[in-house]
């Protein structure tokens, strides 16, 4: 029976490089894609990195219970339709969601059955010296970023399972440990 997998993580702990390993050793294992309100940047497709709908789309999907969880991200919204996930389950296909930890436990309260695996940094300290050397984001939103932190750790304590990512094959090592059984 195929089963849906729902990984979160703090930004910067490398759950899309660890998930992107996994899938790559992986093949009979798919990666959800999720519906966004935000522009398609360049190189992006639509059905491969995400479904772009309209704020007005999006909203009547909202309204029409579509979706298996939903959230807004500077301003811009981000969901996983409940059709998508149970096409790929009915067919007997292995899905992993990548949202973050309130989608999680979202989802975990629609679809009890699923699984709840939460990449964790070494130390909060690491995963601080990981944000700072994407050199991507301002203070502020590195400031911002840390401060989620405290939420997505409460909130994982209600996860079926904790990775560590010291390395991502480590990190990989304990997906399979935990997914292929």
């Amino acid at each position: 029976m195929a089963k849906l997998f729902v990984i979160s993580g703090s930004s910067g702990v490398g759950k899309g490089t660890v998930i992107n390993k996994f899938l790559s050793l992986h093949s009979d294992f798919k990666l959800s894609i999720s519906c966004t309100t935000r522009k398609k940047r360049d190189g992006e497709q639509e059905g491969i990195n995400y479904y772009y709908l309209s704020n007005e789309d999006f909203q009547k999907s909202v309204k029409n219970n579509e979706f298996l969880e939903w959230a807004e991200f500077s301003g811009n919204y981000y969901g996983t339709k409940k059709d998508f996930v149970e096409k790929y389950l009915a067919n007997g296909e292995n899905l992993i969601l990548e949202i973050d930890t309130k989608g999680a436990l979202n989802v975990k309260k629609i679809m009890p059955e699923s699984i709840l695996i939460f990449i964790a940094p070494p130390s909060v300290e690491e995963l601080e010296a990981r944000l700072r050397g994407r050199h991507t984001e301002t203070e502020d939103a590195i400031q911002k970023r840390l401060a989620s932190i405290k939420l997505e750790i409460e909130n994982s304590k209600q996860f079926d399972y904790k990775v560590i990512n010291d390395t991502v094959e480590n990190a990989v090592k304990k997906l399979e440990e935990i997914m292929l059984n």
